[in-house]
Formats: C-alpha cells, sequence, structure tokens
C-alpha cells in the first residue's frame, strides 16, 4: 500500500445534498415513471437510477465497492443490469423532458429575450470493446481521424444560449449498411419500443436529426437557430430543417465540386461563386456576402446568405457560412456560429470526466442507450450548478472539485502523524521530560530500518 486515502464526508454530503435538491426540484421520480422506469425486483427503479448518477463522483466503481466493502446499498450489481437493459424504458424522451424542464423553468428566467439561443447538432465516436458480441457494434466512419472505426456514431441535439449547453438527445447510430453492422443483431417487434429504437439505431443521420428536432420541439423546446458543421450542411438537410420544422438554420458549408447554387441566373459552386465576385479590399475577415438559393431536386429554391471569411489557419484560405436568415449581418452570422463549440466542449467533458466510453461495458443496445443517458443527466446537473451559482470555474473544473475532494495522504506522512501522536501522548500519560522523550526516540530509530530512518527522520 502506498497512500492512505482520507474521505471528506462533509464534502460528500454535500455532494449528496446538491443531487438530491435536483431530483426533487425536477421531479425525477415523477419523470422515470412517465418514461415507464419500473422496478422488476425488490428495490425500486429511482434508487437504482440516483446511485448511478452519483457513482461517477465516488472515488470508487460498483465493483470495487463491493470488493472493498465499502458497497452499502441494498440492491445487488444484477439489479442493476436489469435495470440498465430494460427495454420498457424510454431514456430518450427522459432526456428531452427533463432538459426542457431545466431551460424552460430555469435557465430561461436567467437569460435575456434579445439572447439568441440555437439548437446544435454534431455527432462523436462512440467506440467499443468485445464489438462482435456488442449489439449493433458497426465499422463507422470517424470524420476526425478520417478512419473507419468500431463502435457506433453518438449523434446529439443539444440547446444553448451561449452561456449553458444542455443535452436534449443521444441517440447511438451504427451502420446503415448490413455489412458493415459486426456486432450481434437481436429481432425485436417493431411496434414495441425496443423494436423501433433498434429501427432507428440503423437510420441515416440526416432523417435522425430531422426526427430528433420534431420530437424536440413536440416536447416544449424552442429555439431561433440550428447549427451544425459541413457533414450535415448538404441543401437537403437545410431545405427539409427549414420547411418541415420552422427553424433557421447557420451552418458551415463545406467545398464541394458536386454541391451547386443558383447565383445570377447561373449554377454554381461555392468556389466559382468566389472566384466571378468582387471581394472586399484590404485585411477584412469578411471577404465576401452574396444572396443565393439553394435548390432540391424538385428545384424549389429557398434565399439564403452566403459569408466567405479569411481562414485564420491559412490566411490565403477561406470558410463559408451559410444562414437562411437573410437579415443577418455578416458579424453576427459568424457570432451566433461559434455558439455551436459548446457541443464539443461537451463532448470532452462527457469523455474524460463523466466515463462516457468507459464506465459501461454492457452488450445490450438498450443498456448501452442507458448509460448515455445517465451521462447526459451528469452533464445537465453539472451545468446547472455552474449556470445558477453564477461560477466562473469550467465543468471540467466543478467535477475535480466534487470527486477529488482532498488528496490522498502519502505513507510517509500517514507514519509520522501516528508516531506524533504516540509521542504526545507518552509525555501526556507517563510525564517523560522532554530529555528522555529525546532519549526514547533515538532507541526508537535504531531499531527500524534505514529506509525508514530516512523517512522519519525530522521527527526527532
Amino acid at each position: 500500500m502506498t497512500s492512505i486515502a482520507q474521505i471528506n464526508e462533509n464534502e460528500q454530503r454535500e455532494i449528496r445534498g446538491s443531487l438530491k435538491k435536483f431530483f426533487v426540484e425536477y421531479h425525477l421520480s415523477g419523470l422515470l415513471k412517465m418514461c415507464r422506469a419500473e422496478k422488476q425486483k425488490g428495490h425500486s427503479a429511482f434508487q437504482i437510477f440516483r446511485y448511478l448518477l452519483y457513482l461517477v463522483f465516488c472515488d470508487r466503481s460498483m465493483y470495487m465497492q463491493i470488493v472493498t466493502g465499502r458497497y452499502e446499498e441494498g440492491f445487488s450489481k444484477n439489479a442493476v443490469y436489469r435495470f440498465l437493459a430494460s427495454v420498457k424504458t424510454n431514456w430518450e424522451r427522459l432526456t428531452c423532458r427533463l432538459s426542457e424542464r431545466i431551460i424552460n423553468g430555469t435557465i430561461r428566467k436567467l437569460t435575456s429575450e434579445d439572447r439568441q439561443d440555437a439548437f446544435v447538432i454534431d455527432d462523436t465516436m462512440f467506440t467499443r470493446t468485445g464489438r462482435k458480441k456488442t449489439e449493433l457494434c458497426s465499422k463507422v466512419f470517424d470524420h476526425v481521424t478520417m478512419k473507419m472505426k468500431r463502435g457506433y456514431r453518438l449523434l446529439t441535439l443539444g440547446w444553448t444560449d451561449g452561456n449553458t449547453f444542455l443535452p436534449i438527445f443521444g441517440r447511438l447510430l451504427a451502420s446503415s449498411t448490413d455489412k458493415n453492422i459486426i456486432g450481434t443483431r437481436k429481432e425485436m417487434d417493431s411496434r414495441l419500443l425496443a423494436g423501433k429504437r433498434r429501427n432507428q439505431a440503423v437510420t441515416k443521420a440526416p432523417d435522425v436529426m430531422i426526427e430528433m428536432l420534431k420530437s424536440a420541439m413536440k416536447a416544449g423546446h424552442r429555439a431561433k437557430y440550428v447549427l451544425f458543421d459541413t457533414w450535415f450542411s448538404t441543401p437537403k438537410s437545410i431545405l427539409r430543417i427549414y420547411r418541415e420544422c420552422k427553424l433557421h438554420t447557420i451552418a458551415m458549408v463545406k467545398k464541394s465540386p458536386k454541391v451547386f447554387y443558383e447565383f445570377e441566373g447561373k449554377y454554381m459552386t461555392l468556389k466559382q461563386i468566389y472566384d466571378v465576385s468582387k471581394k472586399r479590399r484590404g485585411r477584412a475577415k469578411c471577404l465576401l456576402s452574396v444572396t443565393v438559393n439553394v435548390l432540391d431536386n424538385k428545384n424549389a429554391a429557398l434565399p439564403v446568405k452566403i459569408v466567405y471569411f479569411r481562414n485564420r489557419n491559412k490566411k490565403k484560405d477561406w470558410v463559408a457560412f451559410l444562414s437562411t436568415d437573410t437579415s443577418l449581418s455578416d458579424e453576427e452570422i459568424a457570432r451566433i456560429y461559434g455558439k455551436r463549440w459548446e457541443i464539443e466542449v461537451f463532448f470532452k467533458a462527457c469523455k474524460s470526466m463523466l466515463h462516457l466510453s468507459s464506465e459501461c461495458h454492457c452488450l445490450s443496445y438498450d443498456a448501452l442507450t442507458a448509460h448515455v443517458s445517465l451521462v447526459f443527466i451528469r452533464y445537465m446537473f453539472l451545468s446547472l450548478q455552474q449556470r445558477c451559482n453564477t461560477d466562473d470555474r469550467t465543468i471540467s473544473e466543478l467535477f475535480l472539485l466534487m470527486v477529488d475532494e482532498m488528496e490522498d495522504i502519502a505513507l510517509c506522512e500517514a507514519l509520522l502523524i501516528i508516531v506524533e501522536i504516540m509521542l504526545q501522548t507518552m509525555q501526556e500519560q507517563i510525564g517523560l521530560t522532554d530529555d528522555q522523550l529525546t532519549e526514547f526516540v533515538s532507541k526508537f530509530y535504531e531499531r527500524l530500518p534505514v529506509s525508514y530512518q530516512h523517512v522519519l527522520r525530522y521527527v526527532a
């Protein structure tokens, strides 16, 4: 043993109190019942749910708590596995309803009506080990490393006002191509929730994105814009969001030779529009701003504004942003799009701090869906703590403060404390003088190994 852990019970009690207040204020017990999270045996679903949410703030996993004798809950690990793998619990509805209560019940009261809020859509890799036995595990393309990886794409819809980011939906997408699915597949009745969940997992991301936006607005969410990067900014997706969801889009558009826009009566790519247009002189950050028409296969046009900005990483290059709200200024388009970065911070915090990829090793797709929702709710709790307490620290700093309350005491420091207490007790109880105590310590040290003499040398 190299260290002796010291747990600050007061701070642990404070964390539990904050979580309890979070549960009561947003009626999580009732939400669980609404989403059909019901107990199967013994303890209630809410008790297991509460423990799993708190688990990330402990210094040990459930397995290590059981091994070290620090596990105090009344239910077994099998009860936890049954809870996670339940095919009846609608986890997406839980995160959607909870985020709606937080946003409309708390965050909007702290936000000016003039502030531009937005939905943000992006995906990240959710890699898995034991992939051949994991349900619906697939070969999916990671557009960060530009390589195929094993796991899922975690498509996420979130809401932001520029200060606070809250996740609304998270869905693990497998490959829509059968030959790329390397994990097991279960046949489920498509009329049941479990069957619908698995059918949605193999649906293409643009269709899932539209379905997420519609479900979020039906649940009471609202925002002024939809933000996403180049991977979703196809003309078809932009037109569907505008027509079916009645929302404006601000997105970065890719320099594709296959995507055309109608400009001055001609069909041109982004590069062709840039080449034939007159640019602004000097070192202006905004090089060009034009209004074009976005076309779909039926040639139905939608006027949009495309703004070209100088690429700060390559001064001779440019990046382009598209906005379906043509009344916005060039600078306002760039400013609003900058809020999209918060979803990248969210992904980083979930993976590094909240154990998104490392905590759950279940093979069931239902259990993985439950785990993603639990991680999202943990982030909601931290984000709410930061916003309501007007705390300038980041989500990561708040998490580390909750997890790492105090540093472990090293073995040498613990031995020093024990020896000092022993000497003080001997002097008080036996009545030894300072000379007698010094002589006792010297003889005591002479009998110790040389390594311990070196460690405790400054007590004498």
